[in-house]
């Protein structure tokens, strides 16, 4: 229907997109729409373990999750694939606003209601893959909120000490709270892209975390983001 093409930033491959929902008529649907849209959907699942299996085995730049699967619930997908490049964005009939945070702790960037058009739910799928936090309006300023509270709390994190992080772990894991990319990171590092993609998933499990966000709070909270001179 169009003759672009949607490319990630700075690169020439049309963007990927994993679309995860339980009702195929709406999935297809989904996955049509992005596709005439010029990006390219690489995989669909029906259940929670699918979508889980999918995204690990097609990395794509966005998941289009539905919160509520068979199998596995959004959030444990979220948390499943939360050491992964993958951003995800929840695409749920549920505008709860205990649902949208717990989206978003478990490693979620953006969250719409099923009732959004076809056109922002293809927005919301580029920006997604851009980096931009996407939520349906209402619900931004409720996010905001809730990481306002936490943020004010005196953080549990700030005195522990890590003493079983190797130094390269430590300095990949400032770099992924400064927000760079694995390819980002990759470079300025010298190394590849799959060996930060293992240092973050080493880190993850030492520190018992579950994503990327998770990550970024820790590091935040210890003060690493912090560039040293």
């Amino acid at each position: 229907m169009t003759g672009s093409v949607d490319v990630v930033a700075g690169g020439d491959r049309p963007v990927t997109v994993v679309v995860a929902d339980d009702h195929p008529l709406w999935r297809d649907a989904v996955a049509r729409d992005l596709t005439e849209a010029g990006l390219s959907v690489v995989a669909t699942a029906s259940d929670g373990p699918g979508a889980v299996n999918r995204t690990k085995a097609t990395r794509p730049d966005v998941l289009v999750l539905d919160l509520n699967l068979p199998g596995l619930a959004g959030h444990e997908v979220c948390r499943a694939v939360g050491g992964l490049e993958t951003r995800v964005l929840i695409l749920s009939a549920s505008g709860e606003h205990q649902d949208v945070l717990d989206a978003v702790k478990a490693g979620a960037t953006g969250y719409l209601v099923k009732s959004a058009s076809s056109p922002e739910i293809i927005e919301a799928v580029r920006a997604t893959a851009r980096g931009e936090a996407v939520f349906t309006p209402g619900l931004a300023g409720l996010v905001l909120g809730e990481f306002r509270r936490i943020s004010s709390e005196p953080p549990q994190e700030a005195g522990r000490e890590v003493p079983e992080l190797t130094a390269r772990e430590t300095e990949v894991l400032k770099l992924v709270a400064t927000g760079m990319s694995y390819k980002e990171i990759a470079a300025e590092l010298f190394i590849s892209h799959r060996t930060v993609q293992n240092h973050v998933q080493n880190t993850l499990g030492k520190l018992q975390l579950h994503n990327r966000v998770e990550l970024v709070r820790f590091a935040i909270a210890r003060g690493l983001e912090t560039p040293t001179a």
